[in-house]
């Protein structure tokens, strides 16, 4: 039997890659899973593989949990597909987008047609470079979070009259709003004391 080995490269990290040598007679849906376990990522999340180019150009969708408009089409799934079917080029090219929801694109190439090892399980991942990027779920916060909690501090410093110097140490090297600065100065003409900074 054949053994295909896949070079499986984030799109926007290029020196990130896993290298994972698949049965011919495998599914899309093995290779799905294959790439997950040298990840990390969950596997159940709805993806898809596009049989590509050397441009890396989409062509015919392979989807896993597709939509209901892609079922409507009629689109291909994983689990019903070999890998040797869409296999015509010893450097058959597949453009893979992981988690549609938070997508991650892939791009996945065919670099080598092995022999069967005796005594070797497959699939078997070759090779492992670089360490893949956190989930988008734990590294896509809005930035607009980290300004509303500056504004929560703001509100509580007035809302509570802190007048700790450390404190007022800390909002002046911050570079906070003139009113603040004003009132830091005024706090520290009562009690007699000059920030140390």
């Amino acid at each position: 039997m054949a053994i295909y080995r896949f070079r499986v490269t984030f799109e926007d990290y290029e020196d990130v890659y896993r290298e994972i040598d698949m049965p011919s007679k495998s599914t899309f849906i093995d290779l799905h899973e294959e790439i997950h376990k040298s990840t990390g990522y969950a596997p159940d999340a709805s993806s898809s593989f596009y049989v590509s180019n050397d441009q890396w150009k989409k062509g015919i969708e392979i989807a896993f949990k597709p939509t209901q408009r892609k079922k409507d089409a009629e689109v291909l799934l994983m689990e019903n597909i070999r890998l040797s079917k869409f296999i015509d080029d010893p450097h058959q090219k597949f453009y893979y987008v992981y988690n549609f929801d938070r997508p991650y694109d892939f791009q996945v190439e065919l670099i080598k047609i092995l022999k069967e090892e005796d005594g070797k399980d497959y699939p078997a991942l070759f090779k492992s470079m670089g360490q893949v990027p956190k989930t988008m779920t734990a590294a896509n916060f809005p930035v607009a979070d980290a300004v509303e909690e500056d504004d929560y501090v703001e509100e509580d410093d007035t809302q509570y009259g802190v007048d700790d110097e450390d404190e007022l140490d800390g909002f002046d090297s911050d570079g906070d709003d003139e009113e603040e600065s004003e009132e830091g100065e005024e706090r520290e003409e009562s009690n007699g004391y000059e920030d140390e900074y």
